[in-house]
């Protein structure tokens, strides 16, 4: 009876685990349970972008700061995921930074605004026309009272006041005196902002100092760009700062369609936001609708009003509609900004890289073209110098980068071109083992000894140095590993799983090759 082999249970093992992950790369139509295995293309082989953005904890405490980058990733993490991204890469650096990387996207733009938008939904009361025209009346006085804080309105008044001397007594004209007013004009209900001075107002709201000019209570605010045509003008608010709901009132938000016969304008053959309130929630909006009918209740989204809604009558059962001027994708964007939470600490781009599909699919092209003369050169030498052992190493080799090919899959990993780079690395690493075992072997025939004998004395003395050389690179690959970032850790993952990988195949795989098919029967030269 043949004993029993541990190490040819081990090489089965090897080849069928190898072969169950690389088998959905090659052979079409297998069942969903063995085909949701495939390899993960990175961002540069597949195309996307990456986006790089800051966390802003200036006004949180240490602990706070480091729960809000967790919180604001797990937040990004559940937007991406119902954006429909596959397999993106979400990743913290350092302290307030988070790595995004969308492999496959091709909406950049609306990817980019679904990720950084803060989704701070607030309903808020909108000033009645005589009060709000006193707000804007307060604002230029304060304004005309500290003009030289704000040189570009300072520089406006200068020219305007040049402009009106040839007929207004120069004396008589107060610089700056109704500046601010001057960017906005009385509109049906609301003041309305030229699109040519749109920019300066928006920078204008951005700015705390702008902010101590608005008399207390009170907040300005734009309407929403419209998206068909955005140099349209845009209407000015002015609300109530204080918010009678907040997005934590909020259950859940779905988009919906208005249908074509309906009489509302609004959301007649258009989609809108349908959205349901938490059970205190609804109590705080039937209270609102109750103590404010015939005013009005703006939404307002980090800081722009959707809508501006009459208040008809009470409302009770907490359901409204958030109507706008967005398109089904835009209103599908913000159903998942609503569903997913505020962010908890704002957020900022730091850079944006965009990688198309054609540079992607041209890495892959050069990068298999790479390995492919590697492992072409790497053949033929060891065939050559080696002979028949060499052609067996071969075999290993190649087995090697299969492995590697599977090991990626199983784990989940992504394959990068920084990866590609490390396979071709271990493909000219993966030989050393053999060399040194091979020069060993040879040796051991020169002093006479049988190709047995000489086979197993030199596996036996250049074992140690074969662990000690591959055992201080997997190290080093750990250690790029932990202390990299993508492109490196995609490189130190390839190279670690080579590593081990032909570690296994020359000591276990070569070995039982040459006992079992080279070393058959009372051979008295070996190949080598």
């Amino acid at each position: 009876m043949k004993k029993f082999s541990w190490r040819g249970l081990f090489i089965i093992i090897f080849f069928c685990v190898t072969a169950f992950f690389l088998a959905p790369m090659v052979i079409p139509n297998l069942p969903s349970w063995w085909s949701k295995h495939h390899l993960k293309l990175g961002l540069d082989l597949r195309g996307g972008m990456q986006i790089l953005l800051e966390v802003d904890t200036s006004e949180l405490s240490a602990a706070d700061a480091r729960n809000a980058v967790e919180q604001n990733i797990k937040i990004i993490r559940e937007r991406i995921d119902q954006f429909g991204v596959a397999e993106p890469s979400i990743q913290k650096l350092g302290e307030n930074r988070i790595m995004v990387q969308l492999p496959g996207v091709s909406d950049y733009k609306a990817a980019e605004n679904l990720i950084k938008q803060t989704a701070m939904l607030e309903f808020k009361l909108v000033a009645p026309q005589d009060e709000a025209k006193r707000v804007i009346e307060t604002i230029d006085r304060n304004i005309s009272s500290n003009l030289d804080k704000f040189p570009v309105l300072a520089e406006m008044a200068k020219k305007d006041k040049s402009i009106m001397a040839d007929t207004t007594s120069t004396d008589s004209l107060k610089t700056g005196e109704g500046i601010f007013s001057s960017l906005i004009r009385p509109g049906e209900m609301d003041f309305e902002v030229q699109y040519s001075d749109v920019r300066l107002i928006q920078d204008l709201l951005a700015d705390t100092l702008f902010a101590q000019m608005v008399p207390m209570g009170y907040q300005l605010a734009l309407d929403k760009a419209d998206t068909e045509n955005p140099r349209a003008d845009r209407n000015l608010y002015v609300l109530s700062s204080a918010a009678q709901l907040t997005g934590g009132d909020l259950a859940k938000a779905k988009v919906e369609y208005g249908s074509a016969t309906s009489t509302d304008p609004r959301i007649a053959n258009k989609p809108y936001i349908s959205i349901e309130m938490k059970r205190e929630g609804a109590r705080k909006f039937e209270r609102v609708t109750a103590d404010n009918v015939g005013k009005r209740l703006a939404i307002v989204l980090d800081g722009v009003v959707y809508s501006a809604p009459n208040i008809q009558e009470r409302i009770a059962g907490g359901r409204a509609q958030i109507t706008g001027r967005f398109t089904a994708t835009e209103a599908n964007e913000l159903a998942i900004v609503l569903n997913t939470g505020n962010l908890i600490a704002p957020i900022k781009p730091v850079s944006t890289s965009i990688i198309g599909a054609t540079l992607g699919a041209d890495s892959i092209r050069k990068g298999t073209m790479a390995g492919l003369i590697g492992l072409i050169i790497v053949v033929l030498f060891m065939i050559i110098y080696y002979k028949l052992c060499g052609f067996i190493a071969d075999i290993a080799l190649v087995l090697n980068v299969g492995f590697i090919l599977a090991m990626l899959t199983a784990f989940g990993a992504t394959l990068t071109l920084p990866g590609i780079a490390g396979i071709i690395l271990t493909i000219g690493m993966a030989v050393d083992a053999n060399v040194l075992i091979f020069e060993r072997i040879r040796e051991e025939l020169d002093l006479g000894k049988t190709p047995r004998s000489a086979v197993e004395a030199g596996f036996k003395r250049a074992l140690v140095t074969v662990w000690d050389s591959n055992l201080t690179t997997v190290i080093a690959g750990i250690i790029l590993y932990y202390l990299g970032t993508g492109p490196i850790r995609g490189f130190a993952v390839t190279l670690v799983i080579g590593i081990m990988g032909s570690m296994f195949t020359a000591i276990v795989v070569v070995r039982s090759i040459l006992d079992n098919i080279v070393l058959t029967g009372k051979r008295t030269k070996l190949s080598v």
